[in-house]
């Protein structure tokens, strides 16, 4: 690709160079996709251009900017010969190429930039030569501070022209496993409070890309040393200092809840090489499943995180004497979605996300609260867990993971955390399977409930059936006409003068039904 591009602009005497992070990760032995290129000529038309020598894509990013993209998907072309020969063509990674313009001379656009790791440029012609590294220009010594795992800001003006660099260069730190200069960080905090100025679907992606790598709880305490964390999201700077009952380690809430997010991260990882993470139920599927596209670009690993960090969010707000005067925190979960919600909205994630984190939070305490002492969950409790939290009922058990590894921390009983993670498998192997080939999808429907009855179309018939179907996930009923005679059953319960000499069936199914309608 970058030797058809470098012909490309040879070919039209356009100056052109490689320049930001694609220079960056190639010096650090990376294969990155995507690639930034500063031209000398109009960026529009160069990208209309390209688009149909590259049989791409073309969008006008931002012609007042003078930025321009080209998308393209190669495709790789492989033979095999089987008696005869046949030609494979292998999709490969879609590749996004912006142009802009350039500002100035090659050496003014790169003092425009934000990082001396990102201000390095390669005029794309030496590419074509084997020794294209030594004709890199780096004229505030990038390349330096790449060998010492270091982001650095090119001026101290990057983060008053531009706040969205504030969570950039965190974001840039934890990807690539560096570290931030000192005199840059202090110009982070100096301006920490220009983070207010940022969009919120800005500080949402660079905020999620945070979340999503490894390592997000140290990430997380980066941003609060930083004095951004709390701008961010301003319900967590009250849970500092929030002690909580014995049953927890002696984390306050704040710190509960950055080890909670740690935990998930821990508890989607896999079976690593500790005894605390063997005991998760973890399969081949359920690496599958938090790969799942969920929100905002991200996947469900990352958006359990973004739960953990908000699921005890109200426990400062709830915190208090019980009867007996013990410390509880009654209500948080369902104040706390409420919250979520809000905060949420205001970073601008996606409806789907914030109601995963919203069921989450609110259910956070369900899984815990379904068994009796040393009982495991009954099957009707399993059907009603599934049925209530629906899309993050699976989500929520792994959160209910994370959180009872954040509540004990060092105090972790292995035997009892050995019966939390049982419990938590068998709600997993208890969800209801899709019926199988030849089975009904439902014993009865609801015309059947109000034909054989006489009931009027209403909420009623679909508690009725919702009382079907969890006998029938317990076990209890496997036909037709057992679930009829369920039915029959439950309306007696409910209307016992329908007894000869009492009420007719058709007067029964006009009249509202006290139990369905509670």
């Amino acid at each position: 690709m970058l030797t058809r591009l470098a012909r490309f602009f040879a070919s039209r005497q356009c100056a052109a160079f490689l320049v930001g992070g694609h220079v960056r990760d190639r010096l650090l032995g990376l294969d990155p996709q995507d690639l930034d290129i500063a031209v000398s000529a109009d960026p529009q038309d160069l990208g209309r251009e390209l688009a149909k020598e590259l049989d791409g894509a073309f969008i006008p990013v931002s012609p007042v900017h003078g930025v321009a993209r080209v998308v393209v998907r190669p495709q790789r072309e492989a033979t095999r010969d089987l008696g005869q020969t046949v030609v494979e063509v292998t999709p490969l990674a879609q590749r996004t190429i912006d142009l802009a313009a350039l500002a100035g001379t090659i050496d003014q656009d790169l003092a425009r930039r934000d990082f001396t790791v990102n201000a390095m440029a390669l005029p794309l012609e030496h590419w074509l030569s084997s020794q294209w590294a030594q004709a890199v220009l780096d004229p505030f010594n990038g390349r330096q501070d790449l060998a010492r795992k270091c982001i650095r800001v090119v001026s101290p003006g990057v983060f008053q022209e531009d706040p969205g660099r504030l969570l950039r260069a965190v974001r840039l730190a934890a990807r690539l496993g560096f570290r931030l200069d000192p005199a840059t960080a202090q110009l982070i905090r100096a301006d920490a409070s220009r983070i207010a100025l940022v969009s919120g679907e800005r500080v949402r992606d660079e905020f999620l890309d945070i979340l999503a790598g490894d390592g997000a709880r140290g990430q997380l305490e980066a941003l609060d040393r930083l004095d951004l964390l709390c701008r961010i999201i301003p319900e967590l700077a009250i849970t500092k200092g929030v002690d909580q009952p014995r049953a927890h380690h002696y984390w306050d809430v704040w710190g509960h809840l950055l080890h909670c997010v740690e935990a998930a991260e821990g508890v989607t990882g896999g079976h690593r090489n500790s005894p605390i993470f063997t005991q998760v139920p973890w399969t081949a599927e359920s690496k599958a499943y938090f790969q799942q596209p969920a929100s905002d670009g991200h996947n469900r690993r990352t958006i359990l995180k973004l739960a953990a960090l908000f699921h005890d969010i109200a426990k400062p707000q709830t915190k208090g004497p019980d009867a007996i005067g013990r410390i509880r925190f009654l209500g948080h979960p369902e104040q706390g979605a409420e919250m979520a919600a809000r905060r949420l909205a205001e970073l601008r994630i996606s409806s789907r996300g914030i109601s995963m984190v919203r069921r989450m939070v609110e259910e956070h305490l369900r899984p815990a609260q379904m068994s009796q002492g040393a009982e495991l969950p009954s099957p009707r409790a399993i059907y009603r867990y599934y049925r209530d939290l629906g899309d993050v009922a699976v989500d929520n058990l792994y959160l209910s993971l994370a959180d009872y590894l954040a509540a004990k921390g060092p105090d972790l009983a292995a035997d009892r955390w050995a019966g939390h993670a049982r419990m938590v498998a068998h709600i997993l192997q208890g969800a209801v399977p899709p019926a199988g080939p030849g089975q009904p999808l439902r014993l009865v429907s609801g015309h059947d409930l109000m034909q054989q009855f006489n009931l009027p179309p209403g909420p009623r018939v679909g508690r009725i059936l919702d009382i079907v179907a969890e006998a029938r996930a317990a076990g209890e009923i496997a036909t037709k006409e057992e679930a009829l005679v369920l039915v029959a059953s439950e309306l007696r319960k409910s209307y016992p003068e329908e007894e000869p000499g009492g009420q007719s069936r058709d007067q029964i199914g006009n009249q509202p039904h006290e139990k369905f309608e509670e």
